[in-house]
């Protein structure tokens, strides 16, 4: 069998219902919800992380965030880390190891695992990069809040023109008609819709300012989503234009919970929050002739499946030194397999949590508050059942002290940095 081409497209800040196929009431996200109507829709997919970079390296490595040092920060920023902290070049992640086994990789998009010149995607894989390198970007100036210029191309510093969504679209097509001949990996990490909230008919106004935490509106983000979405369209078009569906795997997920702007009902929390709102995300892949399409699967599943998943379908493995976190999920997606039961962790600075089953551990470390809730009975994590099931309670507890014991220590460091919009808790 030909090796399948691989498309991996991640939202930046989208809440769990933000695309209408999952519950959003106020706009259509009429091209995500094609993907989901041709494949499968997960109901339980979950981010590596609540915040950004974590997630990204649990991506890249397959691996908890924890077990790596870039991994512990929440998030990876400049200002507090420096230069210093980022995923190591020598580390053999996702993108090298797929073109190991004949892939032309390459990212588009926000990368936000380490900053030049000591990091990149560049030096960690990937063939071609062109995107965003930190944590935001503005969508006309492409400035971060500190008005430093965050784009690149390749290795240098590019000053584009144009919306930042419609730019990454515009590259990653041009990325899919130029290998349409050879198996390849596309990486496309919207900004979107991350802060600042700002839409295309304000270019006027946006066009040389600075990332903002403030503004925005329900609106705009419509606004911001019907940009996104419709960059997702034009990628299916260019792969069915090219005779390419048949022989390619898209994925759509988001690298953590929303902001403020974001619709996650009936969940609770937002983006830097264990619960359900910081951790669970959209989850859609779709391959024509390969996962049977309208189906809605309950198989419980995080960032490092996908990774698993890829390596699988290219015929690779992760370094023996660095084994995966995660599993293959095609037998599920594909229907060839019921949902299999997983065990996931999280950790923040502050609280830890357990998924297993309808299950769900959730501490705060400070206080030493636990709770247990049954996700399928109360998917809002309301009602505590800690103390009608102790055993449970114990069995969690346990399972994530073993967990915790085979990862990093947690690190001391200061308070978080307040996010847009949102009261920063992990808890």
């Amino acid at each position: 069998m030909n090796k399948p081409n691989i498309i991996f497209i991640l939202a930046d800040d989208m809440g769990w219902a933000d695309p209408s196929c999952y519950g959003r009431p106020d706009y259509l996200t009429p091209a995500i919800d094609r993907l989901a109507a041709e494949g499968v829709r997960l109901t339980d997919c979950y981010s590596g992380s609540a915040t950004c970079s974590p997630t990204r390296i649990s991506h890249l490595t397959g691996r908890y965030p924890a077990r790596h040092p870039a991994g512990l920060a929440e998030p990876i920023l400049p200002r507090i880390h420096g230069n210093s902290l980022g995923l190591e070049p020598e580390f053999p992640a996702l993108p090298r190891l797929l073109a190991q086994s004949g892939y032309r990789t390459g990212l588009f998009g926000k990368w936000h695992c380490g900053e030049p010149p000591d990091f990149g995607p560049l030096k960690s894989g990937f063939d071609e990069y062109f995107g965003t390198i930190g944590t935001a970007a503005a969508y006309f100036s492409y400035k971060d809040d500190e008005g430093r210029l965050m784009a690149m191309d390749g290795e240098a510093p590019a000053r584009p023109v144009g919306y930042l969504t419609d730019v990454l679209t515009s590259r990653a097509c041009d990325f899919i008609l130029r290998n349409r001949n050879q198996p390849f990996y596309l990486s496309l990490h919207y900004t979107a819709p991350h802060w600042p909230w700002e839409a295309r008919y304000q270019e006027e106004e946006c066009h040389d300012s600075i990332s903002t935490m403030n503004g925005g509106s329900i609106e705009i983000y419509a606004e911001i989503m019907k940009a996104l979405d419709e960059g997702v369209a034009q990628i299916q078009k260019t792969v069915e234009d090219n005779g390419l569906d048949g022989n390619t795997l898209i994925v759509f997920t988001s690298d953590n919970g929303g902001a403020h702007y974001s619709y996650q009902y009936p969940l609770t929390g937002h983006i830097g929050m264990l619960r359900e709102g910081g951790i669970r995300v959209p989850g859609i892949a779709r391959w024509r002739g390969k996962i049977p399409a309208r189906q809605v699967s309950q198989q419980v599943a995080i960032t490092m499946d996908w990774t698993a998943t890829f390596l699988a379908l290219a015929g690779a493995e992760p370094d023996p030194r660095y084994p995966s976190d995660g599993i293959d999920l095609m037998p599920v997606l594909s229907g060839m397999r019921n949902p299999v039961e997983r065990t996931l962790f999280w950790r923040t600075p502050i609280a830890d949590a357990v998924r297993r089953g309808p299950w769900k551990l959730l501490r705060d470390t400070a206080s030493g508050k636990t709770q247990l809730f049954n996700l399928i009975k109360d998917i809002r994590e309301y009602n505590d059942f800690s103390d009608r099931y102790p055993d449970v309670m114990s069995e969690l507890g346990d399972a994530f002290e073993i967990w915790d014991k085979s990862v990093l220590h947690r690190p001391i460091q200061p308070k978080p940095a307040p996010l847009p919009g949102v009261s920063f808790q992990f808890y």
